[in-house]
């Protein structure tokens, strides 16, 4: 396992790191447990959740899990989580005003057993909270010790940039991460959100690293998803997905060029995929999200791939969105790419 620093911050964390939306739903407590200690035995360390997941089962899951360890497993550990989804009925049981992420932190850090988590994102961006709200309780909460880092997740590259020169121009703490739907299959954050991320130095926490599973090399093209799986249960809305971020045939020729590179290599599909995914630029630590213990050891090998320059550039190939259109097309490319002659 390797590590690395999220954006600008020295707390350094795997390059893989452990989802838990599986927490308390698809997975059950003895699973989870288990999942956990493959993936801090394996050299993982930051372990990802959310308030909203399993509406708090996760984070206990974890809790329980910390509490039955030995402290120099937990201070192994990086813990992030999240907070802005609803939590409740009433109007205050949601969103991002001080009032309610107060309330969800101090939630999170009572269901996790911990007096503070190294990374508290907002889950979302707010638009009824002003921001100077939002980041001056991010702030408070760092100067109370209850957060080591402020973090962002599913904001857009205006929000991002907004987020990080309002805290910077009120001296706030500024936020050092991003959590973005990033994959081979959804590669549309590249245009404006990894950008402002490389700018701001933010580093990337990819979720959907394997597309919903269509890169876990599950599906060909002449089989429709069967099964106990999550395309398996509902194949019409996984395509119908993958159709709006790049079309039907485009989603078959990355699985494709996907599965040619893992069987040169010996590796799983999913394994190649992650690996693509960590060599990214701006990409601090991959999420990984299993149901099963099984599929979790199978997507931690991915942290002993890198992929070569051919085989980089074939998956980049096959599976850019074709952005050929104004603002991103040829006019964007060469804002992005000018060089001195």
């Amino acid at each position: 396992m390797e590590y690395r620093t999220p954006g600008r911050s020295g707390c350094a964390v795997s390059t893989l790191a452990l989802g838990t939306m599986t927490f308390g739903a698809e997975t059950g407590e003895a699973g989870a447990h288990e999942q956990l200690d493959v993936f801090v035995e394996a050299g993982g360390t930051l372990v990802d959740l959310a308030d909203v997941y399993s509406a708090g089962a996760a984070e206990e899951i974890t809790g329980r899990w910390l509490a039955a360890r030995p402290a120099d497993v937990r201070d192994r550990v990086v813990l992030a989580t999240k907070g802005r989804m609803p939590m409740g009925e009433e109007p205050n049981a949601v969103g991002n005003s001080r009032r309610h992420l107060r309330r969800a932190l101090d939630d999170s850090l009572r269901r996790l057993g911990v007096d503070h988590v190294d990374l508290y994102q907002l889950h979302a961006w707010d638009p009824l909270t002003p921001l100077e709200e939002t980041l001056r309780f991010l702030d408070d909460a760092v100067r109370a010790g209850k957060i080591g880092y402020p973090g962002l997740s599913n904001f857009l590259g205006w929000q991002v940039q907004k987020a990080v020169d309002l805290a910077e121009r009120e001296h706030l703490a500024v936020p050092v991460t991003l959590q973005p739907s990033y994959s081979l299959l959804v590669r549309q954050v590249e245009f404006e959100i990894v950008p402002a991320c490389l700018h701001n130095g933010l580093g990337l926490l990819p979720w959907g690293p394997l597309g919903g599973g269509w890169l876990s090399g599950k599906y060909t093209r002449d089989q429709r998803p069967t099964g106990a799986t999550r395309l398996g249960e509902d194949p019409a809305r996984g395509m119908e997905a993958y159709d709006r971020v790049g079309g039907r045939e485009r989603t078959w020729d990355v699985l494709e060029a996907v599965q040619d590179v893992a069987e040169a290599r010996g590796a799983s599909m999913a394994q190649v995929a992650l690996a693509w995914l960590a060599g990214r630029p701006a990409v601090t630590s991959v999420i990984l999200g299993a149901r099963t213990t099984e599929q979790l050891r199978g997507n931690l090998a991915a942290a002993g791939i890198v992929l070569d320059d051919d085989e980089t550039a074939r998956l980049d190939a096959v599976s850019d969105p074709g952005a050929a259109d104004y603002p991103y097309g040829e006019i964007g490319v060469e804002q992005r790419t000018r060089t001195l002659p």
